[in-house]
């Protein structure tokens, strides 16, 4: 017979609110779980190494005194209503500890190339203006002021704005889940998008769960962070931001970024007696209807009952959609072609480069992008072919 381990109940009550796992799924996983978790019965260790899986719990935390004070190593910009996020998931904090380490080979890798620090980040200075501080931005990524209008997608327009930011110094990574687990699934009403402001090389994470027009807000509050220097965690539920002036302040250029106050204008009359003002501008910027909704209500062209009765109709229309995209759902996109987004083209390039020159073990450049052997070999010939056929 199995030997019982010895752990504190309280860390199994935490491991299972810590995780967000439907209760009923842990109960039918582990029937004796209340058991455990009143202290009437142990499991062995084997049932332990499986709980911790299925909870995504570190093993080694079972057998602390007590459960940790988990803090993310990141500003925490996230709220509900007027509220912060107190816990994240373990899905949001893996994410974080895998882009910092990530952003950490990337450095050193290219402080050994001799890049020197990047001048933009950080660079803002006393620039509170958002009208400028946008344009500042555009020149920086050599966009014109309609750089989203000539495309005829949102997704045409979020590539253009990611191969801007990469092709100046930002790593921009994608993705809707942990690594290349499927079953663990980033939420975006949990957290948008985050920044990991470095010199060197400066990373944005955007939550690839929400839709192309969302993750565009997102990817451009981001970057805004960067030129401030500032990293941390980014939400935005129902368009209202943090109470952080420097947050709010990123909105606002983010906003003006995508959505020019000048342009909006111009284009207002000749939508806001049509059936649907906010879809119209939201297909000529290629945002969401509601950060169009959010930019009419930032420059009172509507009040704020107009605003929060939009977002509540969207809302249920996108439900519905994703509901309807779900049950049509048949195989997916090409795994090796999604790679470059979910890692970072940059990134990626620069971790094969580096594996082939010898310059990194193989083994180092498989934990570094979770693609192994002769997956990591075909990824790399598919990546080289995709850069050459794209210089021409």
């Amino acid at each position: 017979m199995a030997e019982s381990v010895s752990i504190k109940p309280e860390l199994i009550a935490w491991a299972i609110d810590r995780c967000r796992v439907p209760l009923d799924d842990l109960l039918h996983a582990f029937p004796k779980l209340d058991a455990w978790k009143s202290g009437e019965k142990l499991p062995t260790y084997k049932q332990l190494e499986k709980f911790a899986k299925k909870t995504m719990t570190p093993f080694g935390y079972f057998f602390l005194d007590s459960p940790p004070d988990e803090k993310l190593p990141i500003p925490d910009f996230r709220t509900v209503g007027d509220t912060s996020i107190e816990r994240a998931s373990p899905n949001l904090i893996e994410t974080i500890q895998i882009m910092q380490r990530r952003q950490a080979w990337m450095r050193e890798y290219l402080i050994d190339e001799g890049q020197s620090p990047l001048e933009f980040v950080g660079s803002a200075g006393n620039v509170r203006n958002p009208v400028s501080f946008a344009a500042r931005i555009r020149k920086a990524l050599a966009l014109g002021v309609d750089w989203a209008e000539v495309h005829s997608t949102w997704e045409g327009a979020l590539a253009t704005l990611r191969d801007a930011a990469e092709r100046l110094g930002v790593l921009v990574a994608t993705s809707s889940f942990v690594r290349l687990n499927t079953r663990r699934h980033l939420d975006p009403q949990e957290f948008r998008g985050f920044v990991l402001c470095d010199d060197h090389v400066p990373l944005i994470f955007v939550n690839g769960a929400d839709s192309k027009s969302a993750q565009m807000f997102t990817l451009a509050h981001e970057m805004v962070h960067v030129w401030i220097g500032r990293g941390g965690l980014f939400n935005l539920i129902k368009m209202m931001p943090h109470t952080d002036a420097t947050e709010r302040f990123c909105n606002q250029v983010a906003a003006e970024f995508l959505v020019p106050a000048r342009k909006l204008t111009e284009h207002w009359d000749d939508v806001k007696t049509t059936e649907k003002p906010f879809h119209s501008i939201a297909r000529l910027f290629k945002v969401s209807p509601v950060v169009a909704a959010r930019r009419a209500l930032d420059l009172r062209l509507i009040n704020r009952a107009q605003f929060f009765a939009f977002y509540e109709k969207d809302q249920d229309e996108w439900r519905q959609l994703k509901a309807r995209q779900k049950a049509k759902a048949k195989g997916g996109p090409n795994f090796y072609a999604v790679q470059d987004l979910r890692l970072s083209r940059r990134f990626a390039y620069s971790v094969v480069r580096a594996a082939r020159e010898g310059r990194l073990l193989y083994r180092e450049a498989y934990q570094l992008t979770d693609l192994k052997g002769d997956v990591f070999d075909r990824y790399a010939r598919e990546l080289a072919e995709r850069m050459r056929n794209e210089r021409g």
